[in-house]
């Protein structure tokens, strides 16, 4: 039976909802605070990661965010603030952190990221968002130290075992891979089973397919009000309208966990504020890699090279602070000796805010709280890697039918004291 849905959040993941949904034969609206061109799903690597097995919250990540508090440069970056809510959420992180529960969390990961890089490769074969990179060239990551190294092959045993396909590489080879660029590196751990796509060329394309074929995109209309009674949203009002859906899906980001609230519902939820520095001009590098020692993230995009990362939590804010970009600029250098990043291209920086869960994992699925209400946010790193996966679950659990894979471990329900 046909649908009237309103999904608030218009990035990857409520753009992917709305293509599952209008597929079903749903009534589908998108209701968008900004004007869908940028945040964190236009600020990303662009990676479908299958490799990226072991979550953000994994032992000693806190010791480490204690560790880089006072250093605003830091790859893991908690502000000095007096927030309740964070101290909440980093006890739940910090429970989250055992290696049992990293353990349950790798085969979910892996199981979901194979799935979304599937539905990728779908949306080019059908055709219908046009031509867009997608590239099968794996992802790089590159140690210049044995003790990253050592670790890195520890974590290519564990998706080995999976079944990924992955290889170790000496610097001769990675030499060879990547002839025209100089690289400082001992060698890379080579995950071909992942992919990489340009964020800013593929999200116009689905949003014009998307309004191509009926589905309604509002933007710059902020939800101000969520009204519900005995259990059931009735209506949705904006800055300029009310809407009377059958069926909201939330999938605002890091504001989920703010109009969650609207509703009694408590998530755990911080944003977690990643930058990019885009070099748009020939640098040489054919291969995505992350580079270990410094968590940056290297991308080549359709007209323009792209590094990004760090994770920043200061709340919800889109500042740039400029130590931080200029740590991503001298880990590029250090990686790529032969690379200049100029003082115009660090000027013209963005951020993004990822909304980032306790244990790692999104919450994609219904509240008890509530019956016509889905969650589909909280995924931090990955929300650009999970995007179409966390659409096409969304749309199973909204149609009633059996869903492609257990959503269990990402129940908004869960519990993490």
């Amino acid at each position: 039976m046909s649908k009237n849905i309103v999904i608030i959040g218009g990035g990857i993941v409520g753009l992917s909802s709305a293509y599952f949904l209008h597929k079903s034969g749903h009534q589908v609206t998108i209701l968008d605070k900004a004007g869908i061109s940028a945040g964190a799903s236009f600020v990303n690597a662009g990676y479908i990661t299958p490799s990226h097995i072991i979550p953000l919250a994994s032992p000693g990540m806190i010791a480490k965010g204690l560790k880089w508090m006072f250093n605003s440069s830091s790859p893991f970056y908690m502000k000095p603030r007096w927030d309740p809510e964070f101290f909440k959420w980093a006890w739940y992180f910090h429970r989250s952190s055992t290696k049992d529960k990293v353990k349950k969390a790798i085969p979910v990961i892996k199981d979901i990221n194979i799935m979304s890089r599937e539905l990728f490769e779908a949306f080019r074969t059908s055709g219908e968002l046009g031509d867009f990179q997608l590239e099968d060239k794996g992802l790089l990551m590159l140690y210049q130290s044995r003790k990253f190294g050592d670790h890195e092959l520890e974590v290519a045993k564990k998706a080995r075992f999976l079944g990924l396909e992955v290889y170790d590489l000496d610097h001769a080879a990675l030499q060879k891979l990547e002839p025209h660029v100089k690289i400082d590196a001992l060698g890379a751990v080579h995950y071909l089973c992942d992919r990489h796509t340009t964020p800013t060329e593929f999200m116009p394309k689905l949003v014009a397919y998307l309004e191509s074929v009926g589905v309604k995109i509002k933007r710059h209309e902020t939800v101000q009000e969520i009204l519900a009674k005995q259990g059931s949203i009735q209506s949705v009002t904006t800055n300029s309208h009310i809407y009377t859906p059958d069926e909201v899906i939330l999938a605002a980001g890091s504001w989920s966990g703010i109009l969650a609230k609207k509703l009694g519902i408590k998530i755990p939820m911080q944003a977690g504020k990643g930058y990019r520095i885009n070099i748009p001009r020939p640098t040489g590098i054919t291969l995505p890699a992350i580079l270990m020692e410094t968590k940056v993230a290297c991308t080549p995009m359709n007209g323009f090279t792209r590094f990004s990362g760090t994770m920043e939590f200061s709340g919800i804010n889109t500042f740039i602070r400029k130590e931080r970009v200029e740590a991503i600029a001298q880990s590029a250098q250090r990686y790529y000796t032969e690379l200049e990043i100029t003082e115009e291209e660090k000027a013209a920086a963005k951020s993004g805010l990822r909304p980032v869960s306790p244990d790692g994992l999104p919450y994609i699925g219904k509240s008890n709280n509530c019956d016509n209400l889905t969650f589909a946010t909280g995924h931090a790193m990955m929300g650009w890697s999970l995007g179409p996966a966390t659409g096409k679950l969304v749309s199973e659990v909204i149609n009633g039918s059996p869903t492609s894979m257990d959503i269990g471990p990402f129940s908004p329900d869960r519990k993490f004291g």
